[in-house]
């Protein structure tokens, strides 16, 4: 079942951000304690996150939870 576009573009976020910092998954991973398969799943939109999943990528990345949140309008 293809995620929501919003699920799609929390991911591409996700992903920008971390690249934008030059960090690995792996690294990544380890910085947020998650496993570094559910940051590749986040990142693809194989998987939803949780709210304490968010606010353990923003603490990761060192930014506001709301950065990794997508422009998003209704359609």
């Amino acid at each position: 079942m293809e995620k929501s576009k919003f699920v799609q573009d929390f991911g591409k976020r996700v992903q920008m951000l971390r690249e934008q910092q030059g960090i690995s998954q792996e690294a990544f991973a380890h910085k947020a304690g998650l496993h570094r398969t559910a940051i590749s799943m986040i990142e693809t939109a194989k998987r939803s996150s949780t709210l304490e999943t968010i606010d353990k990528l923003a603490k990761a990345l060192g930014v506001p939870a709301y950065m990794l949140m997508p422009d998003y309008t209704e359609d």
